[in-house]
């Protein structure tokens, strides 16, 4: 019996781990999202760069479809000694207890916002390489997905919330971070009587869809000083004390918090099919003035 015991420990030590949902789940459907609401000529232009996958040298890491491509920022990163550069541009964190800055947190691009437009840039330009637009492709859709996580950019001294251990409901042993990039997240977009990827109506995406980079950075910052933090700790004064560093999420703060997570994927998603349809619109690019910035 212990042997077999050790055996079957063995193989499950074997098997993947579960993908937390904004990792893994919540991001795929974020790049579904856009591909139903882009046009045919755009999904056309997607595949053809898809078609140049292998030239990105990432065999573990696919990238044959726009899921794979939402997906994919996150996955070459487990290749530290390759990727680990490109750590910092998963979020631009700012404190909830301080004024806003736009341009704080990201000193040579090194931030979310920079990179959805650096990579926006590369992906319009059509005198590079396929293999060049393809990654920053996949980097543009993952980045776009990342700063609408509030937690990617609103932080009270804590990594973004990952220093917070928070229980979510009867499941103990999370931190705040993960619980809104892993289970709310995946309760907020699981229902199969309100599907969040569809083909979204115009009344809908001019109430979801735009703004810029900047611009979901704060709405998100906006949510974490109003919401996530807020919620968690039970406190409407947030900034006079420090927070302590365990709490716990109760079902009525989880009830709550789905369907701004849920708003907040459905936004990525519809953004992501703006950047995507910029980004291949035919004619010149159009170069911005890098000195305004």
């Amino acid at each position: 019996m212990r042997v077999l015991l050790s055996i079957c420990a063995a193989l499950l030590a074997l098997l993947p781990a579960p993908a937390s949902a904004w990792g893994f789940y919540a991001h795929q459907q974020t790049g579904a999202i856009a591909e139903a609401n882009v046009s045919p000529e755009v999904r056309a232009k997607i595949r053809a760069l898809l078609a140049y996958e292998k030239q990105l040298g990432t065999p573990d890491c696919p990238l044959k479809t726009i899921e794979d491509a939402a997906v994919w920022a996150d996955c070459v990163r487990g290749e530290g000694w390759r990727w680990g550069y490109t750590a910092a541009w998963h979020y631009r964190t700012a404190p909830v207890c301080e004024a806003f800055n736009a341009r704080g947190n990201c000193a040579g691009g090194n931030c979310v916002t920079a990179q959805i437009t650096r990579a926006h840039r590369i992906l319009a330009d059509e005198s590079l390489p396929p293999a060049v637009r393809l990654e920053a492709l996949a980097f543009m859709i993952h980045f776009a997905g990342d700063v609408h996580m509030p937690l990617h950019s609103g932080d009270n001294e804590d990594r973004g919330g990952n220093d917070r251990e928070a229980d979510y409901g009867i499941k103990p042993g999370l931190n705040l971070h993960s619980i809104w990039d892993g289970p709310l997240a995946e309760r907020a977009i699981s229902d199969p009587a309100d599907p969040v990827v569809r083909r979204y109506t115009p009344a809908e995406r001019a109430d979801l869809a735009g703004g810029t980079p900047d611009d979901w950075g704060r709405e998100s910052w906006e949510i974490a000083r109003s919401f996530v933090y807020p919620t968690a700790f039970d406190t409407d004064d947030l900034c006079s004390a420090p927070l302590p560093e365990k709490t716990a999420l109760t079902q009525e703060d989880i009830v709550r918090g789905v369907p701004i997570a849920k708003r907040r994927v459905q936004q990525a998603g519809l953004r992501i099919a703006d950047l995507l349809t910029s980004a291949f619109a035919p004619g010149p690019l159009v170069v911005e003035d890098d000195r305004r910035r």
